[in-house]
């Protein structure tokens, strides 16, 4: 038995014949100790509904719930990993909440259901980085989360957190730049998984701000991804599809300079002036 009553991750995936699909993008985690530091990350859970994306064989699940979340709402595209799930919610009655389903396709805010709630999750690596601007991007701020503790490629990771003048630094360090707080939390190794990933993880946690600079959210992701998209060229260049020579002139921004120069209030002026 492992430290929380249930079979050790390994049996449950050999019992249920769960091996890493690919095409979901899966690597599991199976060091119940490393899963644990994951969940004890995203601060006090006890009086937190937690929502995790891609559970799998439930690791990440279970050290939730072992550390006291007081419910966990967990989408699973993969049918193969259902049985398992049924399992942990059994031990953890009523506080386990299973959907089977695309996570690209669920809305999160109507699952919060006007709680606060807290995302922690190993996600998928073939859909984590839309998933994350998607919930850095919703109309309503302050969103209905309240902290999001996630593990991301090291490479990715990198870029969430990116700061203006690096080379990391784009459209994703705009975006969770100019509406949260971001950190790399530590580092998880590519022989912590199942099959063992080419490259090095990172969890990253993101605390939203309480009064982002105003701006329309749906220009300033067609600005950067304008801007980044042409990262080599000057910006008179990069932003002609969003008419950048009016907005340049309008923000008194220089169309000769690069985007990764910019820091985030350029970029929120621009996206104001269309």
């Amino acid at each position: 038995m492992s430290l929380d009553g249930l079979p050790p991750l390994r049996e449950v995936i050999e019992r249920h014949g769960l091996q890493a699909k690919k095409s979901l993008g899966q690597n599991f985690l199976l060091d119940l100790n490393l899963t644990g530091k994951i969940a004890r990350s995203a601060g006090d859970l006890s009086h937190s509904t937690v929502i995790e994306v891609g559970p799998g064989p439930g690791g990440l699940t279970r050290a939730l719930l072992m550390n006291g979340a007081a419910r966990v709402i967990a989408i699973e595209r993969d049918e193969r990993c259902l049985e398992a799930l049924a399992e942990v919610s059994a031990h953890y009655p009523g506080r386990l909440e299973v959907i089977p389903g695309d996570a690209l396709k669920t809305d999160f805010a109507a699952l919060a259901r006007g709680e606060k709630v807290k995302i922690v999750a190993n996600l998928p690596y073939n859909i984590g980085t839309e998933l994350l601007v998607r919930w850095l991007t919703v109309e309503e701020w302050p969103p209905f989360y309240s902290s999001m503790t996630l593990m991301f490629q090291r490479e990715v990771a990198q870029r969430i957190v990116a700061k203006p003048d690096s080379d990391a630094y784009g459209r994703l360090g705009v975006l969770a730049g100019w509406r949260t707080q971001a950190r790399i939390v530590f580092d998880v190794p590519p022989q912590a998984f199942t099959p063992p990933p080419k490259v090095t993880s990172s969890i990253v946690q993101l605390v939203p701000r309480e009064n982002p600079l105003p701006a329309n959210v749906r220009m300033l992701g067609r600005i950067t991804e304008a801007a980044f998209g042409q990262r080599r060229k000057m910006l008179r260049q990069s932003l002609k599809s969003v008419e950048g020579a009016r907005l340049l002139e309008a923000t008194g921004i220089d169309g000769t300079r690069r985007a990764e120069t910019l820091d985030i209030a350029e970029f929120v002026a621009l996206a104001n002036a269309v």
